[in-house]
C-alpha cells in the first residue's frame, strides 16, 4: 500500500506544482448606457500587480499603484497608459472618453470611463480596442462585455484580436 500511496504522490504532485506556478493574466470590461446620463458608461478591472509591471516596463519607473507610496506620476502614467492601449469607437470614429476615477478592490484596479453626450438613435456600431497589458503579456486575455438597447455581446480579446464591435 506504501507504493500506491508513493506512486499517486508523484502523479499528482506536478499537478498541484503547475497549477500553483501558473498565474492567470485577465481583465474585466463592462460597457454600457445610461439614459439617465445620456453617456456610454465603461468600467474595467485589471490586477494591480500586472499594472505596475507593466508601466515600469514600459516607462522604466517604479510605480507603486495601489499602495500609500503611489505618486501623482504613477497616476498619469497610469492614464497615459490606458489612453494608448484602450480606445472606445463609435460608428468607426474613435472617442474621447473621461476618466471618472478609479479606486482599488483587494487586488484589482477599478476603473471609470465615460463618453457623455451621446445620441443614441445615431449610434450603429460601438467598438472597444483593448490591448492593455499584451504588450507584456502573451497571455493576456481582455474580457469585454457590451450591453446597449438589450443588445449583448462578450468577447475575449487578445493580443492577435484586440477588438470587440456590437453592431445596433
Amino acid at each position: 500500500m506504501g507504493y500506491l500511496r508513493k506512486g499517486l504522490l508523484l502523479l499528482i504532485l506536478p499537478l498541484f506544482a503547475f497549477t500553483i506556478a501558473h498565474k492567470f493574466y485577465i481583465s474585466v470590461t463592462h460597457v454600457g448606457y445610461s439614459e439617465k446620463d445620456d453617456a456610454l458608461q465603461v468600467t474595467t478591472r485589471v490586477f494591480i500587480d500586472d499594472m505596475n509591471s507593466v508601466l515600469n516596463e514600459r516607462y522604466d519607473i517604479s510605480s507603486k499603484l495601489g499602495t500609500d507610496e503611489a505618486s501623482k506620476a504613477d497616476n498619469a502614467y497610469f492614464e497615459k497608459y490606458l489612453r494608448t492601449k484602450f480606445v472606445i469607437e463609435i460608428n468607426g470614429k474613435p472617442v474621447r472618453y473621461t476618466m471618472i476615477g478609479k479606486e482599488y478592490d483587494t487586488d484589482m484596479i477599478v476603473c471609470y470611463l465615460e463618453v457623455p453626450e451621446i445620441d443614441l438613435p445615431t449610434v450603429k456600431t460601438v467598438a472597444i480596442t483593448n490591448e492593455m497589458l499584451t504588450d507584456l503579456f502573451d497571455e493576456q486575455q481582455n474580457v469585454l462585455h457590451i450591453k446597449i438597447k438589450e443588445k449583448k455581446k462578450s468577447f475575449v480579446l487578445l493580443k492577435s484580436d484586440a477588438k470587440g464591435m456590437l453592431n445596433l
